[in-house]
């Protein structure tokens, strides 16, 4: 999908026009949504000796810097700070607040005081620690960042706090090395009928704009010009390819200057625009290159790399971030995919395969999520036009695209708009033709399918130094092509040659902790899987009774694997008892529901074991809801193979140590020096079941070790990520914490998971304050709450390397690459030895607890050495992952909350 103009008039009307109710029709229509203007939350005082530093108050002014480009308009006179903005702040034009809170203050100055904190303005870079800045009427107002809660001076601490020995980093980012500092005016552009298509809509510009301006930046609905137009509004009628006559209206909506928030979108825009210079072609969002595309005819698949491109404001510089893509084109269409279904259950059949799916459409490159099938409606259905007329589909597409369709009588495909997509006018049903539409994606049995699945890693998994090298050509070929040069010197812009370099750290090995107090290193790899095998657990669980139900044709195998069983926990100083097998004629779920049934009504069993054939979801399921929903018994589901495969001593310590933590135990721990400390850890999963709702999983420590937890399950729908009920688990939380430890914990750490940047503002204000209003009336009515609240974020397109490859476990990024307006960090806490390492965002939007930045890092780091389902570390802190797999399997197997008897336990390892 080619990227919307984000930005946003300033200072007069945006000139859009009223959307009227609009007959659902095939593709969507332009527009996009009005944003909230974003805050920042007020900031506390510090508390202790490592208390964050009060915000000064701005006490001097800031001079515009002198224009080094033809197009700069006359200087005008600032009596604040402009920053150049990435991500901040948003204000409709003429609106007098910013947002729904407290009005933003007009400053005289942008205060000098500023510069002696870490945060704080720099030489080259028009930004203001912990502040949002745009002008307004030739005023700069400022308005509180929502990213982050004040941040503390990191370069004046650095020197005193900072934790590991330095490690040289190359990062995927090339440097913006010179920034032309023009004026543009911008442009909203409205086409009647209107036009799907963004490339259609660029060429029809091209027409229209030919005697009209000799310069513009047009991403399919904004138009940026050093020119004003003549007229304004101004009307121009072109034919299109079906020669119609096609009215495009083009109305001044505002200007973009120098310090600018929106003028790093015009940097993106004209980097695509070099994309498509370079040949590369447009699928979904991003660009890819179908001449080296990657033909696998055996599977009906191609693979197309691309690559996932990214300009915004960095530390002290501008970067372009650059990271290799990769497209699974699939040669089948969705029209193929129903002549695969025959048979009696050919509908449901293609219901299951095809709902829920994202197909890309032919005719207007635009991806789409399947939600129903409409069998009623075929292409030789009539729907009607704007101007009440009547016309089939196959009319309509003959008409508009040019396309005949083959086959009138298949169904229709149902995509349904979400509120934001209302928002900006799109009906709330779009009708697609199977035929149009291009299946996108893997299915669950590709997936499954390993020859493929080792194919297409062969193409995708890409080592750090073959990453480098296809960054640097894609350089290469930028400054190779004649026209992305031309198009570059022409905006007065400069790329780097090279990928940035900086220095990073590598926090110390930590210790793990055993059973006996017995410590040994996690190593240089972060793994302790052979130290683990013999040696203790940390806390060892009791399991009194021990069932197992087994089929009968399996009961051989199982006893066999009961006896690497007890070995494996004997090594680790644990005694499971004497397992009893109860063996089931067959493995029809109903069979092993009924002898669980009996097994708890008669002998009440600690743990029960089922070995299953296969891995079918039903049977998965009927097993947790009996055991863990019904009666409130941890069960533990194996497969049949692994019970006598290659790796069966591995296969049973593992086990052994899911059945430790299942019944409240834990293999180890690692030194925490924080005493009264509760981490929480959350996440979103939606359910497989029912559509139309989706399950957070929210954990919660309960101990100094962070070892033990307190589980909760909230359902909510699924176009609500956030969660009314959070406050509440953290009051119930707390005073589970009470009861255990005699006191409420004095410093609560939140970990985030399942959040979009786009979301930030309203996790701050919808979920980080309610907390915070809910557990100081309640709780800590004496404003005595240290609370942190970090975002974690795993899908992002940074990517770090060493000249020797991906960098070790414990490797700290906190600076060049990271964000002025936030309190951010990179975590790379995984080894990985094959392909690119993947580092994991931290953004700490709220923070009270009076810890120095590095000893944040340091808490973070620590927490990914504890998840007890893999002997080593994890991308994310360990209570995050366990907020995972816990909303994980609500989601997909119980779909309701667990029994109350398991809320302490993880009885969803």
């Amino acid at each position: 999908m080619e990227p919307r103009g984000r930005g946003r008039a300033r200072g007069r009307a945006r000139g859009q026009q009223q959307q009227q109710q609009q007959t659902p029709r095939p593709g969507p229509p332009q527009g996009g949504p009005p944003q909230a203007a974003l805050h920042q939350p007020q900031q506390a005082p510090g508390q202790g000796a490592w208390g964050r530093p009060p915000l000064p108050q701005p006490t001097a002014a800031f001079q515009q810097p002198p224009a080094s480009s033809a197009w700069v308009r006359p200087p005008m006179e600032y009596t604040g700070t402009p920053p150049i903005a990435g991500r901040g702040a948003r204000q409709k034009a003429g609106d007098a607040e910013a947002g729904q809170g407290d009005r933003p203050r007009v400053l005289q100055g942008a205060g000098e005081e500023a510069g002696s904190r870490g945060r704080g303005p720099r030489e080259g870079t028009w930004r203001r620690c912990g502040w949002q800045w745009r002008r307004e009427g030739g005023a700069a107002i400022a308005m509180r960042s929502f990213t982050r809660s004040p941040r503390p001076s990191r370069r004046r601490k650095r020197k005193f706090w900072v934790t590991g020995h330095p490690i040289q980093i190359i990062a995927n980012y090339f440097e913006l090395i010179q920034a032309g500092k023009w004026c543009l005016n911008q442009y909203r552009v409205d086409f009647s009928p209107e036009i799907d298509h963004t490339g259609q809509r660029r060429k029809l510009m091209r027409n229209a704009m030919q005697n009209v301006v000799t310069g513009y930046l047009f991403d399919g609905t904004l138009l940026y010009t050093p020119q004003k137009l003549a007229v304004d509004p101004l009307e121009v009628f072109v034919r299109n390819d079906n020669d119609e006559n096609i009215r495009i209206t083009v109305r001044l909506v505002g200007d973009l200057v120098w310090g600018d928030f929106h003028y790093l979108s015009v940097f993106n825009i004209i980097i695509r625009k070099c994309l498509a210079f370079m040949k590369f072609q447009m699928v979904g969002r991003n660009y890819y290159d179908p001449h080296r595309k990657i033909a696998i005819p055996e599977h009906k698949m191609e693979l197309w790399p691309g690559y996932v491109t990214s300009m915004r404001q960095h530390e002290e510089k501008i970067l372009l971030n650059c990271d290799v893509s990769f497209k699974f084109m699939r040669m089948d269409n969705v029209y193929d995919m129903l002549l695969e279904c025959r048979g009696q259950s050919a509908r449901n059949e293609f219901q299951a395969k095809v709902i829920g799916s994202i197909v890309l459409t032919y005719y207007n490159n635009k991806m789409y999520r399947i939600d129903d099938v409409d069998y009623n409606t075929t292409p030789a259905s009539t729907f009607p036009m704007k101007d009440g007329t009547q016309i089939t589909f196959a009319q309509y597409y003959r008409q508009k695209y040019n396309i005949n369709i083959q086959v009138d009588s298949q169904p229709m495909l149902v995509s349904r708009s979400n509120k934001r997509e209302l928002r900006a006018g799109m009906p709330e049903l779009i009708l697609l033709v199977p035929e149009l539409c291009q299946l996108t994606g893997l299915t669950d049995r590709q997936r499954e399918n390993f020859q493929l699945m080792r194919t297409l890693a062969e193409h995708t998994r890409i080592g750090p130094q073959q990453r480098i090298q296809k960054l640097t050509e894609f350089s290469k070929r930028m400054k190779g092509s004649q026209e992305v040069l031309e198009e570059l010197r022409r905006w007065d812009l400069g790329i780097a040659d090279s990928l940035i370099r900086f220095s990073g750290r590598v926090l110390p090995q930590e210790t793990i902790i055993g059973g006996d107090q017995m410590k040994y290193p996690s190593g240089p790899q972060a793994d302790w899987t052979k130290e683990l095998r013999g040696l203790p657990m940390f806390i060892q669980g009791q399991i009194p009774k021990f069932a197992v139900i087994c089929p009968v044709r399996f009961k051989s195998a199982c006893q066999d694997f009961m006896q690497c069983l007890q070995r494996s926990a004997r090594g680790m100083k644990w005694d499971i008892g004497q397992p009893r097998i109860f063996d089931i004629p067959d493995d029809r779920s109903h069979s092993y529901l009924d002898q669980m049934e009996t097994l708890i009504s008669k002998n009440s069993p600690s743990m029960i074991m089922c070995v299953v054939p296969n891995n079918s979801i039903d049977r998965y399921s009927a097993i947790k809801k009996k055991g863990c929903v019904d009666r409130g018994v941890p069960t533990q589901v194996i497969l049949a193979k692994n019970l006598s495969s290659k790796g069966v001593m591995s296969i049973a310590t593992k086990v052994a140590i899911q059945l430790n933590c299942k019944v409240g135990g834990s293999p180890w721990t690692v030194t925490m020096p924080l005493s009264s400390l509760m981490v929480v850890g959350y996440d979103v999963c939606r359910d497989t079941a029912n559509k139309g709702k989706s399950f957070s999983g929210m954990v919660a420590s309960l101990d100094k070790q962070i070892t033990r937890y307190f589980n909760f399950v909230t359902e909510h729908k699924m176009e609500e990520e956030l969660s009314d009920n959070f406050a509440s688990f953290m009051l119930v939380a707390c005073q589970r914490f009470k009861d255990i430890n005699g006191r409420y914990p004095e410093r609560i750490i939140v970990y985030r998971d399942g959040v979009g940047e786009g979301q930030l503002p309203y996790v701050y204000e919808h979920e980080v304050a309610d907390i915070k209003k809910r557990l100081s009336a309640e709780i800590y009515k004496e404003g005595d709450l240290k609370m942190a609240f970090v975002v974690v974020s795993k899908r992002i397109n940074t990517r770090l390397f060493t000249d020797k490859g991906n960098p070790p476990p414990g490797t700290v990024v906190d600076d060049v690459i990271t964000m002025p307006q936030k309190y951010d960090f990179f975590i790379v806490s995984q080894c990985v030895k094959q392909g690119t390492v993947a580092p994991t965002s931290y953004n700490v939007i709220e923070d009270t607890m009076g810890l120095p930045p590095d000893r944040m890092q340091m808490l973070t780091y620590k927490l990914c050495h504890m998840y007890y389902n893999w002997s080593g570390t994890v991308r994310v802190p360990a209570p995050c992952q366990y907020a995972h797999k816990l909303a994980f399997l609500v989601a997909q197997a119980l779909h309701r909350p667990a029994h109350r008897a398991l809320e302490t336990t993880l009885y969803y390892l």
